[in-house]
């Protein structure tokens, strides 16, 4: 039997704990997924020793206090406890390395920071020999995908990206059905969030990322897994954006409000077929706009079409407090008990998101599977998302340079123009 897997948490904000600006985040991440997650396979003992590392430990405290109040006394059976770096009366952007030193070959960690960090912080646990998972994107430059899937292969440890949006039912039953579809033709996705996210997110918005990378990166990469078993390949990218309403807001006046891809794909082995993909993502949807996320997409094929739209999934809520009708989303994460009390969402496909990263670890670390073996699966390891970061990366260089950007993959090899 596989030994539990030694968690370190790097990152403590909404996405982590729910916790954000002194509370409880205002979306539907209120008390977090991953950590949420993690404590409950903790309980199922597939997870051993917790830890979390942030920038500033004086947070810790009321960090617990929420977590207590929000899960501890909420569900039966959850521990909240974990070990934290720095200490509560410390703050240090590096601490990370400390915490990542104090863990052992086979041990794993969580990345939920600015889309900057990931490949320092990244590189620093592979190079020890510990297991991760980075948010999306990996990383926001093809070189740095590229540098940390070669520092993987040559420490023999699993990288996993963690694009939930392929364990949602929907999306993973269009997957499968776009095998029998017959040749790519087109496809269209929308994803969005209200302009309150960009409370959330104002001390890196337009400055460390933009709204391409945080969204644009959920159906990039669910296109690119439906059309890769295909034998399509993006080739070349032209990107175009909308500016004002956030930088009235106050953020940063390099700060896009949508950003829209237009990708050009072709078929490996047969360079005269050809599709278009276009990829819209925007933070600054109406305030009451009913949902956290909007988002759904068109694909069409040779021989059918698919259409998805899970924004509204048919249940909605009128709440006096909300002063609106709300579209919730239990199937991303599910927070109610069940009938004893008990957490009752593991079905969700943010945690099950989080399961197959700790399931992969435990497999790779009992020997019962390799980091190849595991990319085999077709889950969103580092090798099969490098063509995200690499339409992502172009995407963001369109903009900045004002021109088309090709991308181009040789021999494995994959390179911006």
């Amino acid at each position: 039997m596989a030994s539990p897997l030694n968690v370190l948490m790097v990152g403590t904000g909404e996405y982590t704990t729910g916790f954000v600006g002194g509370g409880a985040s205002g979306s539907d991440k209120k008390v977090g997924v991953v950590g949420l997650s993690m404590f409950d396979l903790r309980r199922r003992g597939k997870v051993g020793k917790l830890g979390m590392v942030g920038v500033n430990g004086t947070k810790f405290p009321a960090i617990r206090e929420h977590l207590n109040k929000n899960i501890t006394q909420v569900y039966n059976n959850l521990d909240t406890s974990f070990d934290s770096f720095p200490a509560d009366n410390a703050k240090d952007p590096e601490s990370y390395k400390a915490a990542i030193d104090a863990l052992q070959p086979g041990d794993a960690i969580t990345i939920f920071t600015p889309d900057t960090t990931h490949y320092p912080i990244a590189l620093y646990a592979i190079e020890r020999k510990i297991h991760v998972m980075i948010t999306k994107p990996a990383v926001k430059e093809l070189a740095h995908h590229i540098a940390l899937l070669e520092a993987a292969e040559k420490h023999r440890v699993y990288v996993y990206i963690e694009h939930h949006k392929r364990f949602d039912p929907a999306y993973a039953d269009a997957k499968h059905r776009a095998k029998n579809l017959g040749d790519f033709n087109y496809f269209y996705s929308y994803m969005s969030q209200p302009k309150s996210q960009l409370q959330t997110f104002a001390a890196w918005a337009g400055i460390d990322s933009d709204i391409s990378y945080y969204l644009n990166s959920h159906h990039v990469d669910i296109c690119d897994s439906m059309v890769s078993q295909l034998g399509y390949v993006p080739v070349k990218v032209s990107a175009s954006a909308s500016t004002g309403v956030a930088v009235s807001l106050g953020c940063h006046e390099k700060t896009e409000d949508t950003i829209s891809l237009l990708v050009h794909w072709q078929k490996e082995d047969d360079p005269t077929k050809h599709a278009t993909g276009v990829y819209t993502a925007s933070w600054t949807a109406p305030q009451k706009a009913g949902v956290h996320s909007n988002q759904y997409f068109h694909y069409l094929a040779q021989g059918g079409e698919i259409r998805i739209d899970q924004a509204k999934r048919g249940y909605d809520v009128a709440e006096d407090a909300a002063g609106q009708l709300m579209w919730y989303n239990p199937f991303y994460m599910k927070y109610a008990p069940d009938e004893d009390g008990n957490f009752a969402g593991q079905s969700g496909y943010g945690y099950v998101s989080m399961e197959k990263f700790v399931d992969g670890c435990r497999a790779v670390n009992a020997g019962t599977l390799t980091p190849r073996d595991l990319d085999a699966k077709g889950l969103p390891t580092l090798r099969n998302t490098i063509a995200t970061t690499a339409i992502l990366e172009a995407g963001r260089r369109s903009i900045d340079e004002n021109r088309e950007v090709r991308i181009e993959r040789k021999d494995g090899e994959w390179r911006l123009v």
